[in-house]
């Protein structure tokens, strides 16, 4: 008897991760499930996919399409388009390029740029890049300008018109990305594909999508005429908004985002480049692309951060010397669309969350901030 009920007792024993794991799992789903369904309803998302990573431990809550013309469903393992997302992949490579002594992120970006004695953007360096603080360089590569040799051309004449501003700009995080690969003497979908993604331990993360993965590639829906649509090349497209990833995937990094992870000592110290506060403006603290808060943060506050009027017009930054170190007591975010996509994380290091959004509908980003502020409080609740 004594024997049997050892044995009854171990397995009650070894069911019980996988219990705690399952209710765990469902909990989360019903949380992001409440959390997301009025935007789904209301943007008519085709597909959408949340992952949380809390303490290294993963849960998702996956609904909808990745594809209408074969019924497929989105999942964890879904391929989304970042868009601009891509641009914390970009200030990551800058920083391990600085980490192996390839560039200076206080290097000029004409030292990077010219080959002969000239300015750009009155001194701009590449941690200006990193941190949009461009003084007006214009959202996208000017029309007319073929490739890189012709922005750089462009550059050449071009004059801050609002000296000193923060300026979301693709052309900005774009010239960063395309530096930092030449600092490590390749181009930069190479420089990414095949030093960084690695270096995260990343399986299902590509700029170029291979045609063994194509199957797993979702379609994004274009939100006034719901066809199916995706990204398209332009100058510095792979740079500024050009990854595609999973959930799953996303999740990895934002472990090692955490502190999380097992990576090597470089990527560590480059990852921890990128969380340091660089500015200040009206709204948030910008660090390289990463946008933090104080956490406990004020919903409104991070609603307008991330608004269109504030993201798309040039705005007052003032410059923090010392830059600050990574903060605990913040809750960081980054917000990324093309035409067809629309994605959203969010790191809180104190609570050892981060949260992922990947959907294939470009909808607000007010929406995504105020679902996404309503999971983390459902989750974070006594």
């Amino acid at each position: 008897m004594k024997t049997l009920g050892l044995v009854a007792f171990s397995l009650i024993v070894s069911t019980l991760p996988f219990s705690f794991a399952a209710a765990n799992e469902d909990a989360f789903q019903a949380k992001a499930r409440a959390a997301f369904a009025s935007a789904i309803e209301e943007y008519k998302i085709p597909g959408l996919v949340v992952g949380m990573t809390r303490n290294g431990e993963h849960s998702f809550y996956a609904t909808g399409l990745a594809s209408r013309a074969d019924n497929r469903p989105a999942t964890p393992d879904t391929l989304f388009e970042l868009g601009s997302i891509s641009k914390v992949f970009n200030v990551t490579l800058a920083a391990l390029a600085e980490q192996r002594g390839q560039l200076s992120l206080d290097d000029k970006v004409s030292r990077h740029l010219c080959a002969d004695a000239c300015s750009i953007g009155d001194g701009m360096t590449l941690m200006d890049l990193a941190t949009h603080h461009s003084g007006g360089l214009p959202l996208q590569v000017p029309d007319g300008i073929a490739d890189t040799d012709a922005l750089v051309n462009w550059l050449k004449d071009w004059r801050p018109p609002q000296p000193g501003t923060r300026s979301y700009s693709n052309v900005s995080i774009g010239l960063l990305g395309y530096i930092a690969a030449r600092a490590m003497e390749m181009n930069y979908t190479q420089a990414v594909e095949t030093v960084l993604i690695p270096e995260f331990g990343l399986e299902n993360t590509f700029i170029d999508v291979p045609a063994e993965a194509m199957d797993n590639y979702a379609f994004g829906y274009e939100r006034k005429t719901d066809k199916p649509i995706r990204v398209t090349p332009g100058v510095l497209d792979a740079e500024a908004y050009g990854v595609k990833s999973s959930a799953r995937d996303m999740l990895k990094l934002l472990d090692v985002e955490l502190g999380e992870g097992t990576v090597s000592p470089e990527l560590k110290a480059a990852v921890r480049r990128t969380q340091e506060g660089q500015f200040r403006t009206a709204k948030f603290t910008q660090d390289m692309i990463w946008e933090q808060y104080p956490w406990p943060a004020d919903l409104e506050t991070m609603v307008a951060g991330n608004g269109y009027d504030f993201i798309l017009r040039p705005q007052k930054a003032d410059r923090i010397e010392p830059a600050l170190a990574p903060e605990k007591n913040v809750i960081i975010n980054k917000t990324g669309s093309t035409n067809g996509f629309g994605g959203y994380v969010v790191l809180i290091p104190s609570e050892k969350l981060g949260i992922v959004v990947l959907a294939n509908r470009n909808y607000p980003n007010e929406a995504r901030v105020r679902a996404t502020y309503a999971l983390i409080e459902a989750l974070l609740s006594k």
